[in-house]
C-alpha cells in the first residue's frame, strides 16, 4: 500500500530562505532554468544553489530535465546541463485535516451523472461516495486472507480512517467515534447532503473491507463527525 504524501513535510522544505528564493525564481520564469542562472539570480554560489535545487526536486517541488544551454548542437556542444522547472503538483495543509478536494470530486461526479442521466443529485452523490469508499476498502483489504481476524480487519479500518483525517477513537460501549470531519465547513452549511455522502463513503469502506463486525450509522454530534461505527447488533440509543 502506497505511503500517503506528507504535504506539511514537503512544504517544510521551503522554510530555508535561500531554498525558497530559488524556488520562487524558478516558478517566476515559466520555463526550464539552469543552475548557474538560478544561482546568479539569488546571489548564491553555484554549488550551494545546486544543492538546494536538488533538495527541492527530491521533495517533488521541482522537475528535473537536461538541456544544452549554449544554443549549440553536435560535436563540441558539450554535455546537457541539469535544468529545473516547477513540478505539476498541488499541496495543501489544513489543521485539523480537511479534504475538500475529495468532496469536490464527489460532488462534481454526482453533478455530471445527474445532468447526463437525470438521476437525482442526492442518489448520484451517494453512489459516487460509496464507489470511492469501496475502492478504499478494497485497498485496505489487500494482503488479508479470508482467515484474518476481526481485530486485524478493524485495525486496517482504523488505519484508513486515520489516513483520511477522521481521527478515530473508541468510546464507551465499544463504539468507534470520529473526532474530526474532513468535510467540516461543507457539513455545517449543507448538513443533510454532506453527512449522507459521508455515511455512504464510510459504509462503502466497511462493505469492501468486510469482517469488521461494525456498521456505520449517522449519529449527529457537535463534538464529533456525524458518522460513528457501532458493533453489529448494537442498538442505537436514540429511539428516533
Amino acid at each position: 500500500m502506497a505511503e500517503p504524501r506528507d504535504d506539511l513535510e514537503t512544504l517544510g522544505v521551503l522554510a530555508e530562505p535561500s531554498r525558497r528564493a530559488l524556488y520562487d525564481f524558478v516558478v517566476d520564469q515559466h520555463r526550464w532554468v539552469g543552475r548557474e542562472q538560478a544561482a546568479d539570480a539569488v546571489g548564491l554560489q553555484r554549488g550551494i544553489a545546486a544543492h538546494h535545487l536538488d533538495r527541492l526536486a527530491d521533495a517533488g517541488l521541482l522537475e528535473v530535465g537536461y538541456q544544452r544551454l549554449t544554443g549549440r548542437s553536435g560535436p563540441g556542444a558539450g554535455r546537457p546541463a541539469k535544468v529545473y522547472r516547477r513540478a505539476d503538483v498541488e499541496l495543501e495543509v489544513t489543521l485539523p485535516a480537511r479534504d475538500y478536494e475529495l468532496a469536490s470530486r464527489l460532488l462534481a461526479t454526482a453533478a455530471d451523472r445527474s445532468r447526463r442521466d437525470g438521476v437525482p443529485i442526492e442518489r448520484a452523490l451517494d453512489d459516487a461516495a460509496r464507489g470511492v469508499g469501496v475502492a478504499i476498502g478494497k485497498q485496505a483489504r489487500q494482503g488479508l486472507t479470508s482467515r484474518a481476524s476481526v481485530a486485524t480487519r478493524r485495525a486496517r479500518l482504523i488505519d484508513e480512517l486515520t489516513t483520511l483525517g477522521f481521527e478515530p477513537g473508541e468510546a464507551a460501549g465499544g463504539e468507534t467515534v470520529l473526532h474530526n470531519c474532513p468535510f467540516h465547513r461543507l457539513a455545517q452549511d449543507h448538513t443533510e447532503l454532506v453527512c449522507g455522502m459521508n455515511l455512504c463513503l464510510l459504509d462503502g469502506v466497511l462493505d469492501a473491507l468486510g469482517g469488521t463486525g461494525l456498521r456505520a450509522e449517522l449519529t449527529p454530534d457537535d463534538d464529533h463527525c456525524c458518522v460513528r461505527f457501532l458493533r453489529t447488533g448494537q442498538a442505537n440509543d436514540d429511539p428516533s
